[in-house]
């Protein structure tokens, strides 16, 4: 069933760091271009990023993400969208081998289908313990606000659960329940903050998408969901203009999450989840969308419904 999360995702950039008596300088060694400063590289990041080079995007950041301070907020969204749109190919591409390699009309292309699913599993492990890894390395040992804290806690939970969409057997259930450990610890770090807190939202989409998705557990994913929005449903008018854009269009993703987990509950929790969802549509009908760039792209969302459905 397709669901739709905040994600962020991760690709190793290939840049060389030189070290020169004092100076911050770096080459590209994807294409050998210099980089002097840390503006230079967040300029180049964005220039790589409307060109859509998103390899080339995180191969500029890559010494940012090695440096002895924070990130500050520009520099670590720059890193989440180049994360998020290069393993969030890998994911769909999987996807789309996946749909093909059960599709009775290519079995006799089996072998083929399945060992090129195999590659693309390998190359999006990859990427999720090489994110981890960041984190664990700087990332998260230089976050000072309760905030930056559940935004890698998060992260971190969010790459072993992708790990978690492609293994089986032990290796799932070893991602699976490092996944759990990293969602609880930023649920625990977002106490402190606002339940409007688009980052706090963020936390309870995701962890309920985990709990839907990889333990098969609707019946929590909804009352995580639904939770959620009923905790940040009272404080709405008090946020400003752009936080509301991003914390509302969270909610909505809440709300259409459950509208379609409901079918997977027996007939009482059923019953129950969408008298709760009336509830909702009342109080919160009508929501503007901002694009978010942390969001699933709407594109993403529908290819993973036409997979479903030829499944």
């Amino acid at each position: 069933t397709a669901t739709t999360e905040i994600y962020t995702q991760a690709f190793v950039g290939s840049v060389r760091c030189v070290q020169e008596t004092g100076t911050w300088g770096y080459k590209s060694s994807r294409m050998d271009l210099p980089i002097n400063t840390s503006e230079e590289a967040v300029f180049m990041a964005k220039v790589a990023e409307q060109a859509e080079r998103y390899e080339d995007m995180l191969a500029f950041l890559k010494p940012i993400l090695k440096k002895s301070g924070e990130l500050i907020m520009e520099e670590r969204n720059l890193v989440s969208v180049a994360y998020k749109n290069i393993s969030g190919n890998k994911r769909t591409a999987w996807r789309a081998l996946t749909a093909i390699d059960e599709n009775p009309k290519y079995t006799k292309h089996h072998d083929k289908t399945n060992s090129y699913k195999v590659k693309i599993e390998e190359e999006l492990k990859k990427i999720c313990k090489d994110a981890i890894a960041a984190i664990d390395s700087n990332l998260l040992n230089n976050a000072s606000t309760a905030e930056s804290k559940v935004f890698y806690l998060k992260m971190k939970a969010d790459y072993n659960r992708y790990m978690g969409e492609v293994c089986t057997g032990t290796e799932l259930e070893e991602v699976s329940q490092n996944a759990l450990k990293n969602y609880e610890d930023a649920k625990k770090a977002a106490s402190t903050l606002p339940p409007t807190d688009p980052v706090r939202l963020g936390l309870a989409l995701n962890f309920s998408v985990f709990q839907y998705e990889i333990r098969k557990n609707p019946k929590e994913a909804c009352s995580m969901a639904k939770t959620a929005f009923d905790e940040a449903i009272s404080g709405l008018q008090d946020l400003d203009e752009d936080k509301y854009k991003d914390s509302t269009a969270i909610m909505q993703l809440l709300k259409d999450n459950l509208t379609l987990w409901t079918s997977e509950l027996g007939e009482g929790e059923e019953a129950e989840a969408k008298a709760q969802i009336l509830t909702l549509r009342k109080t919160f009908n009508s929501v503007s969308y901002t694009h978010l760039r942390a969001h699933e792209t709407s594109l993403h969302l529908v290819c993973r419904l036409l997979l479903e459905k030829k499944k």
